[in-house]
């Protein structure tokens, strides 16, 4: 049986009834002896807490950079993902439980350090590292180290997360990421209340910092459940304040829910609802709005904001067109693109490819 790491953790507190507070996301746990918090993960052990899975992973993938979802962040590259287990939400639809709401240790079976993570990034020629799976916030340390270690060797980082973290730990978190796709999963606190266990306003905080104060890409997605936050009110209220807050450029991704976890009498979300989605996004004025999980080329495919010629045309996560200059540029009208672009996209494609680190 593998030992948990006993990795120490940063981000609380003492206080006065002798329980030790937990300050890296809005649920405060506060804990005595032995305790673990909500992500179960993190831990009291003494008078210090502790980071249970630092160095161990639930497995590592090279999945294409579009499958985060980012689709301006160097189309067509290949990106390194892995994550470790638990999580600080608690989605009664979560797409992952098996990972983000595992209790069990044994799981994560596959160990590497920081500096192996970049070099193995490095040796399959990805550009990147994502932290995903399960959301990065709750091995915050962990994250921050790969992230140190890749950027000496020349590989970005991403952060697939649910952007729920109180704001001294978000500012040094992403100081170290140069990506993220943050997840936005409803417009509505009923709804983060009754299907999350958490609330929305931090996570509307996290998309501002995002966008005022740091320099870091980022993309948004919001899986549409049929019945709870897919109707053209709410999917209104949310692109209004998107567009007011952040401006018509933060990608939007609009993603099918499939029945799972403690969800699974509720359908699937029929393609149409995407459709419907992505435009009302368009005519609220966002610029670049995406379906996901379904085959829709149209949503695939990123127009530029100044004449909507095609710019990059996807089938699924594969490349088909790429029509930028160097520069990141429409080659018709001259409009820049927002996002991180290479002269030519990446030919990574659709493929994923499990693999063992050191072996």
């Amino acid at each position: 049986m593998m030992q948990e790491s006993s990795y120490p953790a940063r981000y609380w507190h003492l206080i006065d009834d002798g329980r030790m507070q937990c300050d890296l996301c809005p649920r405060d746990c506060k804990l005595h002896e032995g305790q673990r918090g909500a992500c179960f993960v993190r831990a009291r052990q003494g008078d210090k807490m502790i980071l249970t899975t630092y160095g161990r992973s639930s497995g590592f993938c090279i999945d294409p950079i579009e499958k985060k979802p980012l689709n301006h962040f160097y189309p067509g590259s290949s990106v390194l993902s892995f994550g470790t287990a638990g999580c600080n939400l608690a989605c009664k639809f979560c797409q992952n439980w098996d990972i983000s709401k595992s209790k069990d240790m044994d799981r994560l079976m596959d160990q590497a350090s920081p500096q192996t993570i970049a070099a193995e990034a490095l040796k399959y020629g990805s550009q990147s590292v994502a932290f995903t799976y399960n959301d990065p916030v709750i091995f915050a340390e962990y994250a921050m180290d790969v992230a140190d270690a890749c950027h000496a060797l020349g590989v970005q980082t991403v952060a697939v997360t649910a952007g729920y973290m109180h704001a001294p730990a978000r500012r040094d978190f992403y100081a170290k990421m140069d990506a993220a796709n943050v997840d936005l999963k409803a417009f509505s606190d009923d709804f983060y209340f009754k299907l999350t266990g958490s609330h929305l306003q931090p996570v509307l905080e996290t998309l501002v910092f995002l966008k005022h104060e740091t320099s870091v890409w980022f993309e948004i997605t919001t899986l549409l459940i049929p019945g709870h936050n897919d109707s053209d009110d709410e999917i209104t209220a949310m692109c209004r304040w998107l567009l007011r807050e952040l401006g018509p450029d933060v990608p939007l991704h609009f993603s099918a829910f499939h029945p799972d976890h403690k969800m699974p009498d509720v359908p699937a979300t029929p393609p149409a609802t995407l459709v419907r989605a992505r435009n009302i996004a368009i005519r609220e004025g966002l610029h670049f709005v995406y379906t996901g999980n379904v085959h829709h080329t149209e949503g695939d495919t990123t127009f530029c904001p100044g004449c909507h010629a095609p710019l990059i045309v996807r089938d699924w996560y594969q490349i088909k067109h790429y029509r930028l200059d160097a520069g990141g540029h429409c080659p018709d009208c001259g409009t820049a693109l927002a996002g991180r672009f290479a002269a030519q996209a990446g030919g990574f494609g659709r493929k994923r490819i499990p693999i063992a680190l050191g072996r």
